[in-house]
């Protein structure tokens, strides 16, 4: 029922757009030649309207190009594996040397994995990167079978397989915990293709430690009113249709709510922008706006895992986390290197949630770990942006660079 209403009010919502888009089109040459009122405030509004509502349609990474070196260098995207649930997706280049093999393993909760093109292109300069481009659960048929925490810990497994001997692994938020939990597996069965390097970044490890809003959330309710408010089932007009998910929507509504009066604000500034024709700043909030209200479902068990095993149970922090019916050690992590990333400000993985995976790799020599808290910034500002980029990299790109 959940989704059928969603539904019903989206369609709608596509009908208002388009009618908005012919307006605002319409109107545009009126309303440069006169952007007084009330014709440029009309426009303004149109071209707003125009933007109402979300998509549930993958965005485009927009890599074309990277500077390696004084050259720009032609990036391709390869798929170089595929399962009904998720891409391993490679950003191939013609370099000269062959550079570090990187998986870059992206969240899976509620946004696609092209929220992490910044991280991906910075990392692009010095390394072979590839990702886990994660697919909409609403359009997987539900003949393709269900996809829970344990897969998801098989599909970083295969997808380093895949990429072979030597790679890296890059983890960011959510998926930090399944990284964890892929690698110690892979120590312990001996397996080839255990990263050289493994870095976490502001992921919930040990949600114990400083609990945020999100933490106390989740243990606020009993695992049945997550089952019976949160879950819905995709309506029959769409590939995965009968698959119980947990949608992207309903996770966007919790990230607005959040920060309400900073969305609010971006919006008021862009209808300035928009009203004062200042088109390169408009233009910055829509690209951020255009990727954020971009949403995928989740599985339902898949969430309903998560909630259970990292957030009410904290099983992996406890030694109580299993894989396919074995228990997880990490302490059998021995030839991979570990550096955890928090950001000072960061209200989704406080400060020592995601450390706390030192305490658990006791099998890896001191030297070969190494923790960074960077000030000044929140979640995002962790593995995007100006501090990402220029005081961050630097020591993953290092940590990577004394692992080979």
């Amino acid at each position: 029922m959940l989704y059928r209403r969603y539904q019903a009010h989206a369609d709608l919502g596509d009908m208002v757009k388009a009618t908005a888009r012919l307006t605002s089109a319409l109107l545009a040459p009126f309303a440069a030649m006169n952007p007084r009122p009330p014709l440029g405030h009309v426009m303004a509004a149109q071209a707003m309207l125009a933007r109402l509502g979300i998509t549930h349609d993958r965005p485009s990474y927009r890599i074309d190009t990277v500077r390696v070196g004084n050259r720009e260098v032609p990036v391709t995207e390869e798929v170089a594996a595929r399962t009904p649930f998720g891409t391993l997706l490679r950003f191939a280049k013609d370099v000269d040397v062959p550079q570090p093999k990187v998986l870059v393993v992206a969240p899976l909760s509620g946004h696609f994995a092209t929220l992490l093109r910044n991280t991906v292109h910075t990392l692009l300069a010095d390394h072979d990167v590839y990702i886990t481009d994660w697919h909409n659960a609403r359009d997987v048929p539900l003949a393709e079978g269900s996809f829970g925490f344990d897969d998801y810990v098989e599909h970083v497994i295969r997808f380093l397989e895949t990429i072979g001997p030597g790679a890296h692994v890059l983890a960011v938020c959510q998926p930090c915990v399944q990284v964890l939990a892929a690698t110690a597996v892979m120590a312990a069965t001996d397996n080839p293709a255990q990263p050289r390097s493994m870095t976490l970044m502001a992921g919930p490890v040990d949600t114990r430690v400083n609990p945020t809003a999100v933490n106390r959330l989740a243990l606020s309710k009993p695992m049945d009113w997550f089952e019976e408010t949160l879950i819905a089932t995709v309506p029959a007009r769409h590939a995965g249709a009968g698959r119980r998910v947990y949608p992207g929507f309903v996770q966007l509504s919790a990230f607005m709510a959040m920060n309400p009066e900073r969305h609010a604000k971006a919006h008021n500034d862009l209808y300035g922008h928009i009203l004062k024709g200042e088109t390169e700043k408009a233009e910055t909030i829509k690209t951020f706006y255009d990727e954020y209200f971009a949403v995928l479902d989740l599985t339902a068990e898949f969430y309903l895992e998560t909630i259970r095993i990292v957030f009410q149970d904290s099983l992996l922090p406890k030694g109580e986390l299993t894989y396919r019916g074995e228990r997880v050690d990490p302490s059998r992590i021995r030839r991979t290197a570990l550096l955890t990333v928090e950001g000072e400000r960061d209200d989704i993985c406080a400060l020592g949630q995601t450390a706390a995976a030192h305490d658990l790799c006791t099998g890896i020599r001191p030297y070969r770990k190494r923790h960074h808290m960077q000030a000044g910034v929140g979640h995002y500002g962790v593995f995007s942006g100006r501090r990402w980029e220029g005081q961050i990299y630097p020591i993953v790109r290092n940590m990577i660079l004394a692992s080979e």
